[in-house]
């Protein structure tokens, strides 16, 4: 077996909107890769990469699955991501681990919402990409308007490097502008002919050549001086430009094919590995020990750094998916959770083809694996050399907006639904579960209906748990509409004993944007500081439960402005309880409003049925945004209530007779009916 060093590794995932073609362009790179020998198709349920039963009998990537293959000598780790809104959290942790990404695009509907959500993502992350235009073979498929709405909606530069031969259902091949050749594929070719421009695309080629070469030397110093000098960009200087803006973030090479018919994998292979970055590319990963940042290396000599992006439980035990920054990790050896304080033994180290596993004999700095033996590691959790820890920067994790109640339908199965849940909830951090204070119901959480719908049907069939849902509910928030200056707080205890004693004067207001802000304006000593932070502790304890109807409290500044002690009887604790209480007063003396999640909701719908769509919208609070027209359909951008949108799949089918379809994306809170509610 070859050895790869971290300078012939690409990790990279495929990002886009659901149904782009994200999991068929996986297939067929691992078809094109030689890693495996029949292509499979999502609508028969045949791919490797959607293993789940979930996945093939829904027809959508759930669970990010990782995948590797070997081309030009280059090892590649590809991980294919989710496209559905509700787990954008699986793309955020993938990303957080990748160098690079291919985002895919239909060539008919171009950006969708969601294409745009994940390429903000890749945009937080820092990760580089390279665009697929798939599909090109479709009625009404442009790739001119595909690159135009790149443009106009995620801003990049695109660097458009081939030409479409033929349109439509007469898509053949591509012109690759950068080498000045036709790659075309015929029916049931395996690989694609290279041959000459056709002659009938000639000149529009050499437009097109010429038009790239200008917008790379507008972008590339050494480019720019080769284009002012030469009047023109060889091969070799264009190619590596291209590489250096795809690397910097300031261009973005476009290729096109349709992954269905097998056009167009090889070039984007070839772009892969000539473009995107490796291991040796990137920043050095960045950590903490001690309180002091450190930088480490992909050096597989360097102390081991690793960072566990996934948690799988499988019937053969715990997978701990990882990412090798640095140092060489080998079977039997014992490493450092620098999250948990412990030491965990790796028993085997598996490279990761989906549901598949290859055994290793060790992982080395660039490398993508799966391991089996640590038992407690978390996603997020920092793997590194005992005698050289470092905690690196975990994924972020999504706040949940929706939950449902769960039960048991036979009492002897709670405890099962409990260990069933535990397990969800470690393999999918954006899950959570706990227990409603009021009523005692098991309530779990998630970022959408079909989030939750998942998580339940994985609880039947994984843990064998027959399980009762109830309707779901949404995670409101309250804010401040209007404050109060001045509000004073006395805490006096004194029943034997040393007493209590805390004077607070508070000023509560609201501020722009989610979260709290703590300030002090006492002067003179008034109070001491470590009273002022006892204080702090005791309010942010007040927002966790508003007087409107006990949810979190957000976007809201408390000032201290004045208080007293007592010489004996005042304490951190006596503080932190006025704090607390004065807070938890105050807001009941606010005039306070209540706040829901909205998401931005895009349906595209047969153009005969957009009046009923319209005024059904409308009916759920919806507020139109946006129309468009858009290969015969029409497409209708709204902002809508997430409480309004529970069903709204079967209501939308019903309506436009199975035709319609829409997506969601979440877009924050807004002030819901029957606001700046009085309370107190």
């Amino acid at each position: 077996m070859r050895t790869h060093t971290p300078a012939t590794v690409r990790n990279l995932g495929i990002l886009a909107h659901v149904d782009a073609g994200k999991t068929t362009v996986t297939e067929r790179v691992l078809y094109a890769t030689g890693t495996t020998y029949k292509r499979g198709e999502v609508h028969d349920g045949t791919t490797v990469t959607d293993f789940d039963p979930q996945e093939r009998d829904r027809g959508i990537t759930i669970f990010a699955a990782a995948v590797t293959c070997s081309w030009d000598g280059h090892r590649i780790n590809l991980i294919d991501t989710p496209g559905h809104v509700d787990f954008a959290d699986e793309v955020e942790r993938s990303l957080r681990v990748l160098d690079g990404a291919v985002a895919v695009f239909d060539a008919v509907a171009g950006v969708e919402p969601q294409s745009e959500s994940v390429w903000r993502q890749a945009d937080r992350h820092g990760v580089p990409r390279i665009a697929f235009v798939n599909k090109m073979d479709r009625a009404g498929a442009d790739l001119d308007t595909a690159v135009d709405s790149i443009r106009r909606r995620l801003h990049p530069a695109p660097l458009v490097v081939q030409l479409p031969i033929g349109a439509e259902d007469g898509f053949t091949g591509v012109v690759d502008l950068v080498r000045m050749r036709a790659l075309t594929w015929a029916d049931g070719a395996e690989a694609a002919e290279e041959g000459p421009v056709p002659e009938e695309s000639r000149a529009e080629a050499a437009r097109r050549r010429r038009l790239l070469e200008e917008a790379v030397a507008e972008r590339h110093p050494a480019a720019l001086e080769e284009f002012c000098d030469r009047g023109a960009l060889g091969a070799g200087p264009l190619a590596a430009a291209l590489r250096d803006l795809t690397r910097s973030g300031e261009g973005v090479v476009v290729l096109c094919g349709s992954a269905y018919r097998n056009r167009g994998v090889e070039p984007l292979l070839d772009a892969v590995v000539a473009y995107l970055p490796s291991p040796l590319d990137v920043p050095p990963v960045r950590g903490t020990h001690q309180g002091e940042e450190r930088e480490r290396a992909a050096d597989p000599d360097a102390p081991l750094a690793a960072l566990a992006f996934k948690v799988q439980a499988t019937p053969t035990g715990r997978l701990t998916f990882l990412r090798v920054y640095s140092g060489t990790m080998e079977k039997g050896d014992t490493v450092w959770d620098a999250t948990t304080g412990r030491g965990e033994r790796i028993g085997r180290i598996l490279r990761v083809r989906a549901d598949r596993h290859d055994p290793l004999e060790r992982a080395v700095a660039g490398d993508i694996v799966a391991v089996v033996g640590p038992k407690a590691a978390r996603p997020g959790a920092t793997l590194c050399a005992p005698d050289a820890p470092l905690v690196l920067e975990p994924p972020g994790t999504a706040e949940p907006v929706v939950h449902v109640a769960v039960e048991a339908r036979r009492s002897t199965d709670t405890g099962k639904l409990a260990s069933a849940l535990a397990r969800l909830a470690e393999e999918d951090p954006s899950l959570v579960v706990r227990t409603d204070p009021e009523t005692g119901q098991t309530l779990l959480s998630g970022m959408g209906e079909l989030h939750l719908e998942v998580a339940a049907e994985r609880v039947r069939r994984e843990h064998g748990v027959e399980i009762t849902v109830g309707r779901p509910g949404v995670a409101y928030r309250e804010t401040v509409g209007k404050g109060v200056s001045g509000f004073v707080y006395r805490h006096v205890k004194q029943d034997g004993g040393a007493g209590q004693f805390a004077h607070v004067v508070l000023d509560v207001e609201p501020r722009e944007g989610a979260g709290f802000v703590f300030a002090s304006a006492v002067t003179g000593g008034r109070v001491p500081q470590e009273y002022v932070r006892a204080v702090e502790a005791g309010c942010r304890e007040a927002l966790a439960q508003g007087p409107l109807g006990g949810h979190p409290v957000t976007g809201v500044r408390v000032t201290l402005t004045d208080g007293q002690t007592h010489v004996k009887d005042s304490s951190d604790t006596a503080f932190r309880t006025a704090g607390r209480l004065g807070l938890r007063d105050a807001l009941r003396a606010c005039a306070m409003v209540l706040l829901e999640p909205v998401v931005e909701v895009t349906v595209t719908v047969p153009e005969d049925a957009v009046g009923g769509v319209l005024g059904d919208l409308a009916a759920r609070r919806g507020r139109v945004i946006g129309s468009d027209t858009r290969a015969g359909a029409a497409v209708l951008t709204a902002t809508v209530p997430l409480a309004e949108l529970f069903g709204y799949a079967t209501r939308l089918r019903g309506r436009t007779r199975g035709r319609g379809t829409f997506t969601a994306r979440p877009t924050g809170y807004a002030a819901a009916p029957a606001t700046a509610v009085r309370a107190g």
